[in-house]
């Protein structure tokens, strides 16, 4: 099987820009920052509650505590927020004036139903934002191994890619990093 294709910050920029143009502007965004800067699943983006992501007074979490039940396996992980990332969700919070008091159950992504995705629904979602912005070979994976190879090119060592992917095994780490050009030269300069 073909593994998603990982993508450079230019590349990253046009599906973003992209989201931009679109109705759901900062819903579609917020979705692939959580997957390029996060490395979430699909599944997990979607099972994501505006409860997991914002305190009581609105305040993002830079710990996202997820169930069992909204991660692929058969246990719960936590992922981490880096400032970007929790830039976006403050300003998501604003623009889909979201009220945590009220609704922390409600999911924090809604389709044009105001429901929930299902996991299914949002790599539609994120093939067809690929698709506009022109990037063959990208899916609804490659913001979580773009996310992985970024880590591992900048010298995040491998237990805590493992953790941060929520993976039980380094093999299952090891596939998700890309090897490139830039990676092959920095390393032959350490010789």
């Amino acid at each position: 099987m073909k593994q998603a294709k990982t993508l450079s910050p230019a590349e990253l920029k046009r599906v973003l820009a992209v989201a931009s143009a679109d109705r759901h502007a900062e819903r579609n965004k917020l979705a692939i920052l959580l997957s390029f800067y996060a490395g979430l699943r699909v599944k997990e983006i979607a099972a994501l509650t505006i409860g997991d992501v914002f305190t009581k007074s609105g305040d993002v979490k830079s710990f996202i505590h997820l169930t069992a039940a909204q991660t692929k396996g058969s246990e719960g992980r936590t992922i981490v927020l880096g400032s970007k990332l929790i830039e976006a969700m403050r300003t998501y919070y604003i623009l889909a004036n979201l009220k945590q008091q009220q609704e922390v159950a409600k999911p924090l992504l809604r389709s044009q139903k105001g429901t929930a995705f299902s996991a299914n629904s949002l790599c539609q979602l994120f093939a067809h934002l690929y698709a506009a912005a022109g990037l063959e070979g990208a899916s609804s994976h490659s913001g979580r191994r773009t996310f992985i190879t970024n880590l591992s090119q900048k010298g995040v060592s491998a237990k805590v890619l493992m953790t941060l992917a929520g993976h039980k095994n380094l093999s299952t780490t090891q596939r998700y990093i890309d090897v490139n050009d830039t990676m092959l030269l920095q390393a032959v300069e350490l010789a």
